[in-house]
């Protein structure tokens, strides 16, 4: 059969140019032997290659890692004020929409084994045409063995570089860039993955890297680690030993007979010398006394399977007790393992984990990294990237591009190998703007930015995979409908479609693919899919029109507003921002709404709002505390364009203002459903200026400050916002935030707790979820939250 990379996505579509490789059969057939009609397509691997720049390559004892950087052509939607001087600005459209080309940086890594290594450097050959570079830089055992053949191949001088420095300098980077890089391994659990929260400053660290042998690194900061330990019992003692007691040569099938053995009929427990736990020292009965203590005085045979049983359990229990020891005497609370004795194998990640967490009385975690077989190629690349200085970037997982984390339990998946014995991709873009911690969050390494981790709930796991395929053709329509001028916009829709349904489906087999699933990592995912097909902003006609009627009705919104006595005016206000937030084209309650309805307006959503008391009513308390002394400075983060910023938000803007208040007006860097962007807000701030005294002298006295937040999603991580927007939090004391919308305030940060006080509120538009929280549809929360003491 013709099996394709693509394919294991679920993807049959031909394709183009498609190169053949001699590769492992994958079905029915031993993987010793080799099916000589496999083909592979190549724009699906070496994405973008002809304008790869520079290169850089970690060659291990049976795997390949090819890491490259690529600049590619990247449509962005734009916008651009009209000049309405001299003219009917009435008649006229608000603003222009144009799209343009950008161009983007990207980081390409590719993980394959040795087998294809030929067959990929003539394929790279001859698609070299954009390149910057007469090097190559390399790393791994394999660098001296193919360095001959690299250079024959690609014409590219290999610049050999220390492995250790390059395991580092990749392992900073991983958890530095991906917030869900590091999970700790649960052999039991549904599913086995749990995922930690990266702390925002990583160091320092314990880096256990067991290969052949076994390294412990303390690595303190950036470019300052040390080899403080290690063992010469390790990955190769395993294999070694192993093949001299079964007579098997393959490092995997060592591991499946391990998985199938009992290592009790070979060792000696404490029970087997006490009849029991030894009290007196708190020794269990089950404890292992003595590795393969039982073969010394039985006279049976022992089984293949139970002998390797034993064997890893000695070797990990080793190696879990120097990591232990060397944590302890380190005083270091986070110890990542990697190396080829671990690769995603369940077995080792289960053994290792016992151990730590035994030697350690719970104290220390194993922690384990989905992309730990990149890290020598992610360094190594960086090496060879310095005068770019790369980590004055923030970088950002693309999972349109990335092959995702593989289930390592056969019972949740039987075709869970089929990509590690091919291919398997990571791509990262680099993002526009720096991330860093919002200054106010109360303690930023418990912060977690998600209220539902759907990889653990299966129940809300399984509404919203649906909702989310459900939702797919009006999506596809949207996105077909927003380029009409372009003849091929259907085809790229159809492309979209197929990508998103087969992520959708690797998600319900792998819900741990790209860290823990959330509602937030599915609308990223939907967004990352468009991109890739060329949709920067389906909705930026929508936005435009809606933005265009709600400033017609702004004037006449305030004056009824200023009409109101103070106590009347707060609850309008309030009730005003509920209603704008119900104009969410993300919601399919009111997307249906929206499209059937043309004259459903302000007035109409302020009837669909929950009367009080709200599902979580905090507005008595925000009353009160309104009477007190005014607030330094609010810092608001905007969710819909339209209705929601111009009649909602910028009322209460202006309320806030003439209390005293400075404001930060937050929104998105680039477009997400019909989210405001930072440069539609600018235009639409234009214009409420110029009908609007208190907005416009709070402008010039720069009491109202636009700024994005570094993000493209309908979520919010408070934990990667732009830079320029956490220094200004701390110059403006900022010392009251507030979040609107369902996907800022409710699917995220409804928990976050914060230094300051905090206002988060929405309408719930999703039925499902409102029954889930005790409510209806439009139920309202309002929950305002004073800091911990």
């Amino acid at each position: 059969p013709h099996i394709s990379a693509c394919s294991l996505e679920g993807s049959t579509q031909p394709r183009q140019g498609r190169f053949k490789m001699a590769a492992y059969a994958l079905s029915g057939r031993s993987r010793d032997s080799l099916d000589k009609s496999i083909t592979l397509p190549p724009d699906e691997i070496f994405r973008n290659l002809e304008n790869a720049k520079r290169f850089a390559i970690d060659i291990g004892g049976s795997l390949t890692k090819l890491a490259y950087y690529s600049t590619l052509q990247h449509k962005v939607a734009k916008v651009r004020s009209f000049d309405h001087s001299g003219k009917d600005a009435e008649h006229e459209p608000l603003y222009e929409i144009s799209v343009q080309e950008e161009i983007m940086a990207r980081l390409h890594f590719i993980k394959f084994e040795n087998a294809y290594i030929e067959t990929c450097l003539d394929f790279i050959k001859d698609h070299l045409v954009n390149t910057e570079t007469k090097v190559i830089k390399a790393t791994g055992g394999g660098a001296y063995k193919f360095k001959d053949l690299i250079e024959k191949k690609l014409g590219l001088k290999v610049d050999k570089e220390d492995e250790m420095a390059c395991l580092i300098k990749g392992c900073n980077f991983v958890l530095k860039n991906i917030p869900h890089e590091a999970f700790v391994y649960v052999k039991h659990a549904d599913p086995e993955f749990r995922f930690q929260t990266t702390h925002p400053n990583i160091f320092p660290y314990l880096l256990v890297n067991i290969g052949s042998g076994v390294s412990i690194v303390k690595v303190e900061m950036e470019d300052k680690f040390e080899r403080i330990g290690g063992s010469s019992i390790g990955g190769g003692t395993f294999w070694g030993l192993g093949a001299l007691l079964t007579k098997t040569k393959r490092f995997d099938e060592l591991l499946q007979l391990a998985s199938k053995g009992q290592h009790t009929s070979v060792d000696m427990l404490v029970k087997d010398i006490y009849g029991g736990a030894y009290q007196t020292l708190g020794l269990s009965g089950n404890l292992i006394a003595s590795s393969f203590g039982k073969s010394a005085t039985a006279e049976k045979e022992f089984s293949k399977e139970d002998m390797t049983k034993s064997l890893l359990h000695m070797i990990s229990n080793d190696i879990g007790q120097l990591a232990c020891l060397y944590a302890k005497q380190h005083n270091l609370h986070q110890v990542y393992f990697g190396g080829f004795f671990i690769r995603g194998h369940p077995v080792t990640m289960h053994t290792i984990t016992y151990s730590i967490n035994f030697f350690s009385k719970g104290e220390v975690q194993a922690l384990f990294l989905r992309h730990e077989g990149y890290l020598g190629a992610i360094g190594a690349f960086l090496k060879g990237a310095e005068e770019d200085n790369p980590n004055q970037y923030s970088w950002g997982e693309n999972y349109a591009g990335s092959s995702g984390l593989m289930s390592t339990s056969p019972d949740i998946f039987p075709m869970q190998r089929t990509r590690s014995g091919t291919f398997d991709m990571l791509e990262m873009d680099r993002l526009d703007r720096q991330l860093v911690n919002l200054p106010l969050l109360f303690d930023p390494s418990s912060y977690i930015p998600d209220t539902v981790d759907l990889t653990e709930d299966a129940l809300a796991r399984e509404y919203w995979l649906t909702c989310f395929e459900e939702a797919l053709d009006g999506v596809v329509k949207r996105a077909t409908a927003s380029q009409p001028d372009m003849e091929d916009a259907e085809d790229r829709a159809e492309k979209f479609r197929q990508k998103y349904w087969n992520k959708l489906q690797t998600l319900r087999h792998q819900p741990f693919a790209y860290g823990s699933l959330t509602v937030r990592s599915l609308l990223d995912t939907r967004e990352h899919c468009l991109n890739e097909f060329n949709f920067p902003d389906p909705y930026s006609k929508v936005k435009q029109k809606e933005n265009d009627i709600a400033l017609k009705f702004f004037q006449k919104v305030t004056q009824s507003l200023d009409a109101l006595d103070w106590e009347a005016r707060q609850l309008a206000l309030v009730k005003g921002l509920l209603a704008g937030n119900v104009f969410d084209w993300g919601a399919k309650a009111v997307s249906e709404v929206l499209e059937t309805d043309s004259a459903f307006g302000f007035e109409e959503a302020k009837k669909k709002l929950q009367e009080r008391p709200w599902l979580v009513d905090s507005y008595c308390q925000w009353i009160e505390r309104l009477k007190g002394p005014p607030h330094n400075c609010a810092l608001i983060f905007v969710d819909n364009s339209g209705i929601d910023i111009i009649l909602g938000v910028f009322p209460f803007v202006r309320e806030l203002l003439t209390r005293g208040t400075e404001v930060i007006l937050a929104c998105n860097s680039g477009p997400a459903l019909n989210d405001v962007t930072y440069n539609e807000s600018l235009i639409v701030t234009e214009r409420i200026a110029a009908m609007d005294p208190i907005v416009s002298s709070a402008l010039q006295e720069d009491k109202l400050t636009l700024v994005q937040t570094g993000c493209s999603s309908p979520c919010l991580d408070l934990s990667r916002l732009d830079k320029s927007l956490a220094m200004l939090v701390r110059e403006r004391n900022t010392d009251l935030v507030i979040i609107e919308g369902m996907g800022r305030a409710i699917h995220t940060n409804y928990y976050a707790v914060l230094q300051c006080e905090s206002l988060k509120l929405a309408v719930i538009k999703n039925s499902w979820l409102a029954d889930r929280l005790g409510g209806k549809l439009f139920s309202v929360v309002f929950k305002y939250e004073m800091p911990p003491k």
